[in-house]
C-alpha cells in the first residue's frame, strides 16, 4: 500500500483542508496519514477562526508517522507560521514534495501570514517536486498578476524561479473554459477541461493537489500525475452536493 502524508489544517465542515486530502487520497487509492498544522472552525460560508498547532506537536506527528509508516510522497496545504513551514522541511527530508501554498481561504480569511509566505518561497519551494498555486497564490508568490490565459506561461516560469521542480498553475478563476498549465521550466503542459455549472466547489485546490500526490506515490510521472488530478477534481464537481448556507464540497470519490 503505497502511503502520502497529508500536512495541513483541519477544517471542522469537512469540505477542505485535510478532510479534503483524506477523500481524495482514498478515491485515489493509497493510504492517508496526516500531520495537522492548525485547527480552523470553518462552515460553508467561510473561515470563522484559526489556531496553529505548536511547532512540537507538529514535530511530533510527523517523525510518528515518518518513523513507523513512511511515507512515499508528502502533501502540504495550510502552513500557518514560518515555524511550520521550517519543522516541514526540516522533518521530511529529501522525500518527494507536493506544496499547495494557500494563503487565503476562497472566502477571503488570511491562512498564511507574511511571514510563513516568506518561509515558504525561501525554505520549501526550493526542495518542492511540485507547487500547484491557483491565481491569487501566484500573485502572492511572485507579485505578478494573471489577467488572462496568456499569462500563465510568464506566471508558472516566475514560481519555477523560487526553485521547485515543476509547476501546476490553475486557471479555473479566468473566464471560459478552466485551462491549467504544468511546467518544468522546458516543457509546458497545457491541461484544458470544462467548466462544471456548480456553486459547490468548496476543497477544489486541496482535492486537486491530494489526487496528484497520490498519483505520484503509485509511480505516475508528474504529467500524467496531473491530468489524473484534473479529471478527479472535474469529477468531483460534477458531484458536488449542496450542504449549509454557502458552498458545498465537491464529490472526491473513488472510481
Amino acid at each position: 500500500m503505497r502511503t502520502v502524508l497529508a500536512v495541513g489544517g483541519s477544517d471542522s465542515s469537512g469540505g477542505a483542508g485535510i478532510q479534503a486530502d483524506l477523500k481524495a487520497l482514498h478515491a485515489v487509492g493509497v493510504h492517508a496519514c496526516t500531520a495537522v498544522t492548525a485547527v480552523t472552525a470553518q462552515d460553508s460560508t467561510g473561515v470563522r477562526g484559526s489556531w496553529p498547532v505548536p511547532e512540537e506537536a507538529l514535530r511530533a506527528q510527523l517523525r510518528a508517522v515518518l518513523d513507523d509508516l513512511g511515507a512515499d510522497v508528502v502533501k502540504t496545504g495550510m502552513l500557518p507560521s514560518a515555524a511550520s513551514v521550517t519543522a516541514v522541511a526540516e522533518e521530511v527530508g529529501d522525500l518527494p514534495l507536493v506544496v499547495d501554498p494557500v494563503g487565503v481561504s476562497s472566502t477571503g480569511h488570511e491562512l498564511t501570514p507574511p511571514e510563513a509566505l516568506a518561509a515558504l518561497r525561501e525554505v520549501l519551494l526550493p526542495r518542492a517536486l511540485v507547487v500547484t498555486p491557483n491565481l491569487a497564490e501566484v500573485a502572492a508568490l511572485t507579485g505578478r498578476p494573471v489577467r488572462g490565459a496568456d499569462d500563465l506561461e510568464e506566471a508558472a516560469l516566475a514560481v519555477l524561479a523560487l526553485g521547485p521542480r515543476w509547476v501546476l498553475v490553475t486557471g479555473g478563476h479566468l473566464p471560459g473554459d478552466p485551462v491549467d498549465l504544468l511546467h518544468d521550466g522546458t516543457t509546458a503542459h497545457l491541461l484544458p477541461g470544462r467548466r462544471v455549472d456548480t456553486r459547490h466547489t468548496h476543497g477544489t485546490g486541496c482535492t486537486l493537489a491530494a489526487a496528484l500526490a497520490g498519483h505520484l506515490a503509485l509511480g505516475a510521472d508528474v504529467p500524467t500525475a496531473a491530468r489524473r488530478a484534473k479529471d478527479l477534481v472535474t469529477a468531483a464537481l460534477e458531484r458536488g452536493y449542496p450542504l449549509g448556507a454557502g458552498a458545498g464540497p465537491v464529490g472526491a470519490l473513488p472510481g
